[in-house]
């Protein structure tokens, strides 16, 4: 990553033309966001630049909604989960007038770069815009999916994973209490990786998700084959994105084919966007903060900064929002074999 240095003092980077730094969050929120928005705001002071927070995400970008951030402004809120400078969805920043008129915004407000904090929908804004206007911009990846190409963990993913974990252990004690089935959907619209190790942390008997077909025969197989062996409830944890239609339409044909069952559903929802933030979230919000003013000042850009091999990376927009972040298919084999 450039100079490499990551104990470099402030006058290190005093050629970079770069001097007030832009931060705003955009799309679903993720715990670890507020850590990441304090660590960019810290580290740009550290080398003597300024840092305005941009509310409500590209959309504040368009309606001139800025905020001057200084060391106090991020005190106590590491541990806080949503984010400070809130978010939205901005149709008008999808047309070119939208753009032009943050464009604006930003050269009045004397603003020289950009740090977004989001998924592939924000890096894709972000591309566009910088491709557009010459904007160096960073990325952050904060998204509870887990699914953004180059990096091992998105900030946010570990602690959404530990809420359906809390989730499902509580709702294990009452499927034992009833000897129910309890069908369980979490989050996961395109990608499956909060359902596969939510699965595995929580004992779960299947796991469905958007990357694989689902077989009703085979989810009834592992079903029965619990029960065989006398356990007295099961639990299949069901991403959203999955092929079949979610949850109460699996539990609706296993209902229909399977009388026998006492079948529930419980849709998680937005219980997992919330809470403070894990320690792991924490930690890895603060190094990517640090590394996305760092990668600006050593004139990098229209790149995210992630984690690999617990090292820091660079990765284009192009290539993170354009391939796919695979799952790990052997984690089925583990799941089977767990359950059994």
């Amino acid at each position: 990553m450039g100079k490499g240095n990551r104990n470099a003092m402030p006058d290190d980077y005093t050629d970079s033309p770069i001097r007030k730094i832009g931060i705003l969050t955009s799309g679903g929120d993720a715990p670890g966001m507020n850590a990441a928005i304090r660590a960019v705001t810290r580290t740009a002071i550290f080398y003597g630049r300024e840092v305005v927070g941009i509310l409500h995400g590209y959309k504040g970008l368009i309606e001139n909604n800025f905020k001057p951030l200084n060391s106090g402004d991020v005190s106590n809120i590491i541990q806080l989960g949503g984010t400070i400078l809130k978010t939205a969805r901005s149709m008008e920043f999808r047309n070119v007038e939208g753009r032009q008129m943050a464009f604006q915004n930003i050269k009045n407000a004397g603003i020289d770069a950009l740090i977004v904090i989001g998924g592939d929908g924000t890096f894709t804004g972000a591309r566009i815009f910088a491709q557009e206007y010459g904007v160096p911009i960073v990325g952050i990846p904060g998204t509870i999916d887990n699914d953004l190409f180059g990096t091992d963990f998105t900030v946010g993913y570990d602690t959404a994973l530990n809420t359906i974990i809390e989730a499902v252990d509580k709702i294990r004690d009452t499927a034992t209490a009833h000897e129910r089935l309890f069908f369980i959907e979490v989050m996961g619209r395109d990608a499956g990786f909060l359902a596969l190790n939510g699965g595995i942390a929580s004992g779960a008997e299947a796991v469905l998700i958007p990357e694989t077909d689902t077989d009703l025969t085979t989810l009834e197989k592992l079903i029965k084959s619990g029960y065989r062996q006398n356990k007295n409830s099961s639990i299949v944890l069901v991403a959203e994105g999955e092929k079949a239609g979610g949850a109460f339409n699996i539990a609706r044909q296993v209902e229909k084919d399977y009388p026998q069952y006492d079948v529930r559903v419980t849709i998680l929802g937005h219980i997992q966007r919330g809470g403070s933030p894990t320690a792991s979230d924490r930690i890895l919000a603060s190094r990517l903060g640090v590394a996305a003013v760092e990668t600006l000042l050593e004139d990098q850009q229209s790149v995210m900064v992630g984690i690999e091999n617990d090292q820091i990376s660079l990765v284009p927009f192009n290539k993170a929002i354009k391939y796919d972040k695979e799952v790990n298919h052997k984690l089925f084999d583990s799941i089977r074999v767990l359950s059994s």
